[in-house]
């Protein structure tokens, strides 16, 4: 699907990393160099042509990223990414609303990003962490879930699909719980927000991240949505120029009233410009449309490799394109290395999912992630390439 619009790929490379970054599209590529090369200026500082361009293509961007993921009456802040987005939430919102106690409930499947800001808060006002238990399929146990609950949780903080097993969290269901409770829902979208229709208001989140570099957008650039009502109790970490209306020699000072007062400094412009490309270009193709080919890549790659008795996978039936598996005897560093020699790219090793492995039994394990531009006929060559007996041999 629209494999035309994608100068990296070829016939002689297949690319099944998408979980860790997408290639991006030629029009995402001539956005940038556009803006690098036509109208370079800094935002909301100039008043001639060149800089009222970028305002216009910066600025309609938070618009774009509002639609697109349906949140009307929130604050879209632009971050580096989904780990800094996460990270912001977390020190300027939740270090001043949560007090030594109260519980965070994370689950063992998580990326290190919506972990380890959570135990640093841990360290720093003494919070619990608690892990929502997983079922045998090694996806989120809402039953278990709800037994959990109670008046010393104040926030549920998940990943919308998991990296590893791929599984498409019901988070309208744990949003329900939320707000029955007075729970903060903190959303982890960097595995979703790519590959499928996200409805912020709809489902009732209160902070979402993701990151451009994984919807075919460019790298250090992602955003953090924020309801209103609550984005008007987050406090700036960062203070400097572009977010400040004024400030007086008796140390006062004012800042602006929108996303802006999050945003210091000169942003990065040419990926912002880049990530509305990226969606303007997505949304083109169709989320809903993404998602349906997605899956029916995956069990076509899971039905090709039910026949290869060597192969061990662990996430089958989750609704997504991740599939992670191991080839029975042979580290999946080295698998990853074996296929890298047939041109065919995939990720190898515990994903920053560090206390997953407590849960599958594995530390380590092979990960492809497939995305709308890849084939079936791709699937077919990496099937080919890992009915080998002598992968090890191979490596070596």
């Amino acid at each position: 699907m629209n494999r035309e619009d994608f100068p990296m790929i070829s016939d002689k490379l297949i690319y099944f990393d998408n979980g860790a970054t997408t290639l991006k599209s030629n029009s995402v590529i001539n956005s940038m160099i556009d803006y690098y090369s036509k109208f370079t200026s800094n935002i909301h500082r100039g008043d001639y042509d060149a800089a009222l361009m970028t305002n216009e293509l910066y600025d309609s961007a938070r618009d774009t990223v509002r639609e697109f993921v349906n949140a009307k009456d929130s604050e879209v802040i632009f971050t580096s990414g989904t780990t800094m987005s996460i990270n912001y939430l977390v020190t300027s919102f939740m270090k001043n609303h949560l007090k030594k106690g109260d519980v965070v409930l994370l689950n063992k499947a998580e990326h290190a990003s919506n972990v380890l800001p959570w135990f640093r808060l841990k360290e720093e006002i003494g919070i619990e962490i608690e892990y929502i238990p997983l079922t045998e399929e090694f996806e989120i146990d809402l039953d278990s879930l709800e037994k959990m609950i109670n008046n010393k949780v104040k926030v549920i903080s998940i990943a919308h699909v998991s990296n590893v097993i791929g599984d498409v969290r019901d988070i309208k269901s744990i949003s329900k719980l939320c707000k029955s409770n007075n729970i903060y829902l903190c959303v982890d979208g960097a595995q979703s927000i790519p590959h499928m229709s996200v409805d912020f208001d709809g489902l009732g989140i209160d902070f979402l991240s993701f990151s451009a570099h994984k919807m075919i957008g460019p790298t250090g650039v992602g955003c953090l949505v924020v309801r209103r009502e609550l984005s008007k109790d987050m406090k700036p970490i960062f203070l400097g120029g572009g977010m400040n209306l004024d400030f007086y020699n008796d140390g006062s000072y004012e800042l602006h009233s929108d996303e802006t007062r999050f945003e210091a400094g000169t942003p990065p412009i040419g990926e912002v410009i880049g990530l509305r490309e990226a969606i303007l270009y997505l949304e083109k193709i169709g989320m809903d449309k993404i998602h349906k080919y997605e899956v029916e890549l995956k069990k076509y790659l899971v039905s090709k490799l039910e026949k290869n008795n060597k192969i061990i996978m662990y996430n089958k039936t989750s609704h997504s394109g991740i599939l992670s598996f191991n080839v029975d005897g042979v580290f999946a560093q080295d698998v990853s290395i074996y296929l890298n020699k047939h041109n065919i790219c995939v990720r190898a090793g515990n994903h920053c999912a560090k206390l997953l492995d407590e849960e599958i039994g594995v530390s380590n394990t092979v990960r492809v992630s497939l995305y709308f531009y890849n084939t079936k006929e791709e699937i077919d060559k990496l099937v080919e390439v890992l009915d080998n007996d002598n992968i090890l041999r191979e490596v070596i």
